[in-house]
C-alpha cells in the first residue's frame, strides 16, 4: 500500500509506450518500467517489499531528502537484482533474520539512503553482485550493520554505520569490498571483522570508533589492507588477528584502547608501516604463537596507560622493529619462550619506566645501531637459553645498562652505556654473555659489576669515571681480556691513600687471577654485632606466656627439641638427624607471628645454631626493586643483613600474585631459593601470610616448598583469648576492668566481623586503646576524679562495632 504515487519516466523509443505515467504503488511501477526507466517516487511511506530486477533509477522527489519510507511489516523491504541506480529513499525493516537492503546481482548504485532498521544485516551483499556505494548510513541496534558475503564485492564511499547490534561491517565467504572514507561507530560486536580463506578487504581513509568490542578483527586466512585508518575508543583490543590472518596497515593510527592495541595469534602475520600505536591499556603489539609474525617499519609505539610491555613476543612468535620509536611506556619490549625471536634495527626505546628490553624463557634478541635511553634497565637477559646480539646500541640515563642473569648467554658488542646510576654491565646468579668492544662512561655505580663467580668474557672493553669503579668482579669471575679503565673513581679501602694513578691501566685477566684487574675489590658484607641471648628455657618461656597459640608452641618445642638432641647427639660423636630450620607461618594478621619469629631467632641464639639471632623483616617492596635488575640485588641485600638471624618476609605469597607471568616477584622467589641453600648455616628463613595465598606461593617455584621444614598456623583468637589481651593491656597501663566490662568485652569480640582486614591481637590492642580514649573523654569532665574514676574501664567505653 501507498501513501504516494510512483512516477515512472520511460526512456523506450517504442511508439508504443506513453513515454511517463503514474502509479498508484511500487510494485505496479516496478513491473511497467523497464532497463534505463526513471521511478520518481512521491513522499509517504510504503508498506511494500521492493523487487528490482532491471536497470531502472529509482529515487524520492527531489529537495525532499528521506521523505520517502519503505518499511513493510516483514521481510526484505528493498532487493536489488539488476545494475539499478537507488538514491534518496528512507529504508526500515523488522526481520531479525532477513537485512533491510538485499543486492544479490549486478553493479548497481545507491546513494543518499538512510537505512533504520531492525534486521539481521543493514546492508547485504552477496553472491557476483558489485555495487557501489555512495554516502548512505546504516542504523542497525538489531545486526550487523554491513555484510558482504559469497563472494559479493563492491565499493563503499563516505558511509557511515551510525550503531549496529553486532559487527559494523562483516566480511566472510570469500568476499572482497572496498571502503573509502567510512566511519564505523557504536557497533556491539567488531567494528570490522573480516574471516574465512579467500575473504578480503581494504580500507582507505576509514575510522572505526566507539565499539563495544575489537575495532577490527581478521581471523580464518582472511586477509586486509588498511591504509590511512583511525581504530579508537573500543572496549576490547584495537585490531586482532587470528587464524593464519593477514594484515597490512599503513599510516594508520591504533589509540585510546582499553585492551591491546594489535593482539596476533595462530601464525597471523602483520605488516605495519608509518603507523601510530598510543595509549593503550594492555600491549601495543601482542604477539603469540609459531609461525605468527609482525613487520614494524617507521611505526610509533607510545603513552602507554596500564602496566604491561609495550610489545609483547612470546609463544615462538616472532617481530620485526626497523626505524622505530617506543616511549613513554612500562616496559618498551618483551620477549620470552623458546622459538621466540625480534629484531630492531635502528629505533629508539626511550622514557621507559622499568625495562626497555627483557628476554626470557629461552628466546632472543638482536638490537642493531638502536639507542636506548631514559629506562630503569636498558636490556636484560633473564635465564638459562635466552640471549642475542646487542651490536652498536648506546644506552643512556639508565639506571642498569644490561642485565644478564641466571645462565643467560647473550653477545654484546660495540655497545656504550652513559650516566647510568647503578651499573653500566651487572650479571650475576650464573649469567654468562660476552662483552666485546663495550665502554661504560659516568657510571654512579660500577661499570661492570659480575658476581657469583659468572663465566663472562670481557673483550677489549673500556670504563671511564666511574665512582665506585670501573670493574667489581667476585672471585673465580670473568676471563678478560685488552680491557681497559681510567680508574678515576676507584674503590679503596677504608683509610687508604690514593697513591697517583696512571690515566690508562690495561688488564689481561684469566680464570682466577684477579689482581691484575684494575680496581678489584673484595666485597665483606657487614655482620651485625652478637646480641646478648638468654638461655632457651629463657625464651620458651616468654613464649608460654602468649596468649593463647597452644598448637605454635607445640610446634616450636619439637622443634626446639630435635635441634638440641640434634647437638647433644653430635657432641657424643653420634649422628644428628637433619632438621631443615625453615619455616612458614599461616593465619591471620595480628596473631603473633612475628613476636613468635623473634622469639624462634633468639632460641636458635642460645642453642648455638645461629651466630646473633637477630630478626630482619622485610616484604615485598624491600626485594623487589624499581626494575628488574635490583630485584637480586636486593634480595642478597636482605640476607647480607640477615646473616646470623632470622629473616622474616611478611605476606610473602605478594611475590607470586595470581597474574604473575609479568611480574618481578618472581626474580626475587628465584633468587631466595637459592640464597636459602647457599647461606642454610648462617641464616633462618620465615615467610608468614593468609593460609590459602601462602598454598599458593608454596606451589609457584618447585624448589620453594622443599626448602621448609614445617609449616605452622597461627589459629585466629577466641573471644575468651582476646579478652585476656586486653586484660594484660590493662594490667600493664594500669588500668582495670569495672563491673560488666568483661562480659561486654567478650561480647563485643564475639560479634566482630571476622573478614580479610580483622586483625586478632591487634584487635585486642585497638579495642584497648579505643577504650582508654574514650574513658579519658568521660572522666576529663569530672572536676576532682577519685582513683577508681581514673583507672576503671567501664562497658560505656566500649568502641560502637562497625
Amino acid at each position: 500500500m501507498a501513501q504516494g504515487t510512483v512516477q515512472v519516466t520511460h526512456t523506450g523509443t517504442s511508439r508504443w509506450r506513453r513515454r511517463t505515467g503514474e502509479y498508484a504503488s511500487l510494485a505496479a511501477a516496478l513491473e511497467a518500467a523497464g532497463d534505463g526507466d526513471v521511478l520518481t517516487v512521491a513522499s509517504g511511506t510504503y508498506r511494500e517489499n521492493l523487487v528490482v530486477e532491471r536497470a531502472v533509477t529509482l529515487r524520492g522527489p527531489e529537495g525532499s531528502p528521506g521523505s520517502v519510507r519503505i518499511a513493510p511489516v516483514d521481510g526484505v523491504p528493498l532487493t536489488v537484482r539488476a545494475s539499478a541506480t537507488v538514491a534518496d529513499l528512507h529504508v526500515e525493516g523488522q526481520d531479525s533474520a532477513a537485512p533491510a537492503l538485499l543486492v544479490e546481482e549486478g553493479a548497481p548504485e545507491f546513494a543518499d539512503l538512510r537505512i533504520v532498521t531492525r534486521s539481521a544485516a543493514g546492508i547485504e551483499v552477496r553472491g557476483g553482485a558489485r555495487p557501489t556505494v555512495r554516502r548512505c548510513t546504516v542504523d542497525n541496534p538489531g545486526g550487523i550493520g554491513i555484510v558482504v558475503l559469497d563472494g559479493g564485492g563492491g565499493v563503499f564511499e563516505e558511509c557511515e554505520v551510525v550503531s549496529a547490534g553486532q559487527a559494523g561491517v562483516a566480511v566472510r565467504g570469500g568476499a572482497h569490498p572496498r571502503l573509502e572514507r567510512c566511519r564505523v561507530h557504536h557497533a556491539s560486536g567488531s567494528g570490522l571483522s573480516v574471516t574465512g580463506e579467500h575473504s578480503g578487504l581494504e580500507a582507505i581513509g576509514c575510522e572505526v570508533y566507539e565499539v563495544k568490542g575489537t575495532g577490527v578483527q581478521v581471523t580464518g586466512r582472511a586477509t586486509a589492507h588498511l591504509t590511512d585508518c583511525d581504530v579508537h575508543r573500543t572496549t576490547s583490543d584495537g585490531v586482532t588477528l587470528d587464524t593464519d590472518a593477514v594484515l597490512t596497515l599503513a599510516d594508520c593510527r591504533i589509540h585510546d584502547i582499553p585492551e591491546n592495541a594489535i593482539d596476533l595469534r595462530s601464525r597471523s602475520v602483520l605488516t605495519l608501516t608509518r603507523s601510530t600505536v598510543r595509549r593503550f591499556g594492555r600491549n601495543g603489539l601482542s604477539v603469540w604463537d609459531p609461525g605468527t609474525r609482525v613487520d614494524a617499519n617507521q611505526c610509533e609505539i607510545h603513552d602507554s596507560t596500564g602496566d604491561y610491555p609495550a610489545v609483547w613476543v612470546s609463544d615462538g612468535a616472532a617481530a620485526v622493529l626497523e626505524s622505530c620509536r617506543v616511549h613513554d611506556v612500562p616496559d618498551a619490549l618483551f620477549v620470552l619462550d623458546r622459538g621466540s625471536r625480534v629484531d630492531v634495527v635502528d629505533s629508539d626505546l626511550s622514557q621507559v619506566r622499568n625495562t626497555a628490553v627483557s628476554v626470557s624463557d629461552g628466546a632472543t634478541a638482536q638490537l642493531d645501531d638502536c639507542r636506548i635511553r631514559e629506562a630503569a634497565t636498558g636490556a636484560w637477559f633473564r635465564d638459562h637459553g635466552s640471549g642475542g646480539t646487542l651490536a652498536g646500541c648506546t644506552v643512556d640515563a639508565v639506571q642498569t645498562g644490561v642485565i644478564v642473569t641466571k645462565g643467560a648467554d647473550p653477545t654484546i658488542e660495540r655497545c656504550t652505556v652513559t650516566s647510568p646510576t647503578e651499573a653500566g654491565f651487572y650479571v650475576s646468579a650464573e649469567g654468562r654473555g660476552g662483552f666485546h668492544g663495550c665502554r661504560v662512561t659516568g657510571s654512579e655505580g660500577y661499570g661492570f659489576h659480575i658476581i657469583d663467580g659468572c663465566r663472562t668474557t670481557l673483550k677489549k672493553c673500556r670504563t671511564e669515571r666511574c665512582s665506585r669503579g670501573g670493574y667489581e668482579f667476585a672471585e673465580d669471575g670473568p676471563v678478560v681480556e685488552e680491557c681497559t679503565s681510567d680508574e678515576s673513581g676507584g674503590v679503596r679501602p677504608a683509610g687508604q691513600t690514593a697513591a697517583p694513578a696512571p690515566a690508562v691501566q690495561t688488564a689481561t685477566q684469566t680464570v682466577g687471577l684477579l689482581s691484575a684487574l684494575p680496581g678489584q675489590r673484595a666485597t665483606e658484607p657487614s655482620v651485625e654485632a652478637p646480641a646478648t641471648t638468654r638461655t632457651p628455657t629463657d625464651v620458651l618461656g616468654e613464649l608460654d606466656t602468649l596468649v593463647g597459640l597452644d598448637s605454635v608452641k607445640r610446634e616450636v618445642r619439637a622443634l626446639t627439641d630435635m635441634i638440641e638432641v640434634g647437638r647433644r647427639r653430635q657432641e657424643a660423636g653420634l649422628k644428628a638427624a637433619s632438621v631443615r630450620r625453615h619455616l612458614v607461618f599461616t593465619g591471620s594478621p595480628g596473631t603473633g607471628k612475628t613476636t613468635v619469629a623473634r622469639l624462634y631467632g633468639e632460641i636458635l641464639a642460645s642453642l648455638g645454631v645461629l651466630e646473633n639471632g637477630h630478626l630482619v623483616e622485610v616484604s615485598r617492596v624491600d626485594l623487589v626493586g624499581e626494575h628488574i635488575g635490583s630485584t637480586a640485588i636486593r634480595t642478597q641485600e636482605a640476607f647480607q643483613r640477615a646473616h646470623g638471624g632470622v629473616l622474616f618476609i611478611d605476606e610473602a605469597y605478594a611475590l607470586s600474585p595470581e597474574d604473575s607471568g609479568r611480574d618481578f616477584g618472581r626474580e626475587a622467589i628465584d633468587t631466595l631459593v637459592k640464597l636459602m641453600e647457599d647461606q642454610r648455616d648462617s641464616v633462618v628463613v620465615i615467610v608468614a601470610g593468609y593460609t590459602a595465598e601462602m598454598e599458593r606461593f608454596l606451589s609457584v617455584n618447585p624448589g620453594v616448598a622443599s626448602r621448609f621444614s614445617r609449616t605452622i598456623t597461627f589459629s585466629d583468637y577466641m573471644p575468651e583469648e582476646l579478652l585476656r589481651i586486653v586484660e594484660q593491656q590493662a594490667d600493664e597501663h594500669e588500668y582495670r576492668l569495672g563491673e560488666g566490662a568483661s562480659e561486654a568485652l567478650l561480647k563485643h569480640f564475639t560479634a566482630l566481623p571476622k573478614g580479610p582486614a580483622f586483625g586478632n591481637g591487634r584487635t585486642a590492642r585497638q579495642t584497648f586503646e579505643s577504650m582508654v580514649e574514650r574513658h579519658a573523654g568521660r572522666v576529663a569532665q569530672l572536676a576532682e576524679p577519685t582513683k577508681d574514676d581514673l583507672t576503671l574501664l567501664y562497658e560505656a567505653d566500649l568502641p560502637e562495632l562497625p
